[in-house]
């Protein structure tokens, strides 16, 4: 077989392949339809539960059951994504019309997850059989083939109520998302309704009827005057508040309830929100909080927090809208797929579409019904002559050799073949016209349909078809009439499945904490050779001085406004608040020095420990085990960041010295082979905190530094070398990048 090879860019072949495959999420996958507001995966879903005749008033179904039917059916991408939706729509607190009836454990607002599929049983709920899947039936909507042509699946579910508005959507494609808030069912149907009687209705018209959205969670809007934009262009952010309430406890004491939480605290946040009130009193942002317990439970939201005596309800209150997520921002982009490509809308334009859309499969309904009852009428007719000539037609039968002669005799007046008793009968035969159908319908009748009682019947019936078809005609051949049946059917739908609105909206001011201005002091910081740190007033440690001096590895006077610079010997500096560190007693043990920065004991050591405020008016002298020096300015080392690099590091290397570079200091190198050198610091060029440095000393092959000390001109210090004793400010001052002397 003869091959050929072709030849492409490859950049062009990339991109339209990825085009593709955004396209593809896009449309297909993660974004929802403006006309019946679902997501491919939840369509399916739902027209496979009406499929397999999971009704409402039907026995309840295993999830599995569904999950594998839409997955082997219309939805070939996997079970969990099918199952997560499922749950989703069976789930009151995230929708605010759930579509799904779960039986079983559907997770809760806690965060918690469903059962396995195995476990759970589901079916539709009443209103989405009414308002979603009805006339399906009726030729409303187009049906394509499925994903290997074996079965047929609508395009869009013929929705009657804007359940992209009701329900919301989230949802994340490529370079693009929605997200949609809820709304209350009764106020978009009264929306809807407000635009059909006036198509030019502006934004803020509409806003009468749709005031904002309705998180099933409830919480507070505390942005109303903010909708009007966020409704006109399709995006903008909601602040949501939870609802506090204030109950009284013995002893005189508060509490403080929280009844509803934010939209966007369902799931992992609640737990979020408990730690993050605990951290409140751990940093003591406040000390009038003193127990906090989730009481919550089917019933409802029920978090509350136990205050001591006389606390400050107003302050706490503007500390956990602040610094918790009990207020929170809802970002809005009502994106959605519109005429086939992604598009944000308004609230008017959505609804718009969606009214457009009803008339769509208003109009194919009723041409369906249109024609059905055009074919009765057709067969009415032709029995109720038949029932005129009734005797005529039994002799036609009677004289009929078989069935086709008949029929060629009620249709076409042939009577060739047929034996008539009387010739005026012959004659009379010849002038009938009966259609096709009504033929069909007249060789088909039985005999007890020539009942008086069965005549007057079908004389009323047929009554009833032209009434139908009168009122059908006028309803396709005049937009207000048909207006009057949407609208008619819209306030049905409200009577039944309106419910009262969840979320209060209105204009709040914004949560103001004055921060606690903290009076300037001196403490005295110590650190024992275990990493354990606190800080004890001036006159405590003065009272303790020999006793914290021999237990401590570090103890030094600092601020308590100050921060602290913890060099490591990986070359990065920790930066700790004073204010982090325990304050109390000399005797007080203190906190590991790992839980209360970014230093991690585990794979790192401490080489270094001073204050921000000496360090930042100082240089610092760096010294490492491959003998790598450098000075740098301790300004650069002011920074926001937790942790930053100091110094930059060759691999394998380590830094062994960091200190404060002071006038006519001197920096004595030790070798692993006992090696020694001894250089001004003048020698150290100055660098970037970046910088790697210079060479200090020439070291021999598998030699490195195993100390690095800055001494003073007053320093006398001593160290062991093979049992005798070497004193460093007796050594030579030699050049820096020489191999030093044998000790």
């Amino acid at each position: 077989m003869e091959q050929s090879i072709i030849r492409t860019e490859y950049s062009e072949l990339m991109q339209k392949s990825y085009i593709d495959y955004a396209m593809s999420v896009i449309i297909a996958r993660a974004l929802p339809d403006v006309r019946d507001g679902l997501k491919p995966v939840q369509r399916r879903t739902l027209y496979d539960m009406y499929e397999l005749g999971i009704r409402y008033d039907k026995p309840y179904r295993k999830s599995a059951r569904i999950v594998g039917d839409t997955m082997g059916k219309y939805h070939p991408h996997g079970d969990s994504s099918i199952y997560d939706a499922l749950v989703v729509m069976a789930q009151d607190f995230k929708k605010g019309l759930p579509l799904v009836d779960g039986h079983g454990n559907f997770g809760s607002i806690e965060g918690d997850g469903a059962a396995a599929m195995r476990y759970t049983e589901a079916r539709l709920q009443k209103v989405t059989q009414e308002a979603y899947l009805a006339d399906l039936d009726k030729d409303v909507v187009d049906f394509v083939p499925n994903f290997d042509e074996t079965e047929k699946e609508p395009v869009v579910l013929p929705v009657k109520v804007p359940n992209l508005l009701i329900n919301g959507a989230e949802g994340i494609a490529v370079g693009m998302a929605t997200s949609i808030p809820p709304h209350n069912f009764g106020e978009v149907i009264d929306g809807v309704i407000a635009y059909m009687k006036n198509p030019d209705i502006t934004t803020g018209e509409m806003m009468q009827y749709i005031p904002g959205p309705d998180f099933p969670t409830g919480g507070i809007i505390a942005n109303k005057d903010e909708l009007a934009a966020i409704y006109e262009t399709g995006m903008g952010k909601i602040k949501i508040r939870g609802r506090i309430q204030v109950e009284k406890a013995k002893g005189g004491k508060e509490r403080l309830v929280i009844t509803e939480i934010p939209y966007t605290m369902i799931g992992a946040n609640i737990g979020k929100f408990l730690n993050d009130v605990g951290n409140l009193v751990e940093s003591r942002a406040t000390s009038d909080i003193v127990d906090i317990t989730n009481q919550s439970s089917k019933e409802g939201i029920r978090i509350v927090l136990e205050l001591k005596k006389g606390a400050d309800i107003e302050t706490l209150t503007n500390l956990l809208y602040k610094k918790t997520k009990l207020e929170d921002t809802f970002g809005v982009n009502m994106l959605a797929v519109c005429d086939g490509r992604p598009e944000t809308m308004g609230i008017v334009e959505i609804i718009r579409h969606h009214v457009r859309f009803q008339y769509e499969i208003a109009t194919r309904k009723y041409k369906t019904l249109l024609a059905k009852e055009l074919d009765k009428k057709e067969i009415q007719e032709g029995l109720i002559r038949a029932c005129n000539v009734i005797d005529l037609i039994i002799e036609i039968l009677r004289g009929s050799r078989n069935i086709k002669d008949a029929k060629a005799c009620l249709t076409d007046g042939i009577t060739d073949n047929i034996q008539f008793k009387n010739p005026s009968s012959k004659i009379m035969a010849q002038q009938l016209n009966f259609t096709e159908r009504q033929a069909q319908a007249i060789l088909d009748m039985r005999l007890y349909k020539l009942i008086g009682l069965e005549i007057e019947a079908l004389m009323k019936e047929h009554d009833e078809t032209l009434a139908n078809i009168g009122r059908y005609e006028d309803i396709l051949e005049h937009r207000s009439s048909m207006a009057k049946v949407i609208i008619k059917e819209l306030q049905s739908f409200r009577k039944a499945y309106a419910s009262e609105r969840r979320t209060e909206i209105d204009n709040l001011k914004e949560a103001v904490v004055e921060e606690k201005k903290i009076e300037e002091q001196v403490v005295v910081f110590l650190m024992d050779r275990f990493g354990y740190a606190r800080t004890v007033d001036v006159s405590v440690y003065e009272r303790n001085k020999e006793t914290a001096d021999a237990e401590n590895r570090y103890v030094f006077t600092v601020k308590n406004t100050d921060k602290i610079c913890i060099f490591t010997d990986q070359g990065q500096m920790h930066l700790l608040k004073v204010l982090d560190i325990p304050y109390g007693k000399f005797r007080d043990k203190g906190k590991p020095i790992d839980n209360l920065c970014n230093y991690d004991s585990s794979g790192e050591h401490f080489v270094y420990l001073e204050s921000l405020e000496r360090v930042s008016t100082s240089r610092l002298v760096f010294a490492t085990k491959q003998a790598m020096l450098k000075v740098v300015e301790g300004s650069e080392f002011v920074v926001a960041k937790k942790t930053t690099g100091a110094t930059k590091l060759s691999e394998g290397d380590e830094v062994l010295t960091v200190q404060i570079l002071e006038e006519n200091n001197t920096l004595v190198m030790c070798s692993a082979k006992d090696m020694f050198l001894r250089i001004d610091c003048g020698q150290i060029p100055q660098k970037k905190k970046t910088a790697v440095g210079v060479r200090g000393m020439k070291l021999a092959a598998g030699d490195e530094l195993k100390q690095a000390v800055v001494l003073g001109e007053n320093d006398n210090i001593e160290v062991e070398v093979k049992g005798k004793m070497v004193a460093l400010n007796r050594l030579h001052i030699g050049n820096r990048d020489t191999k030093g002397v044998k000790k």
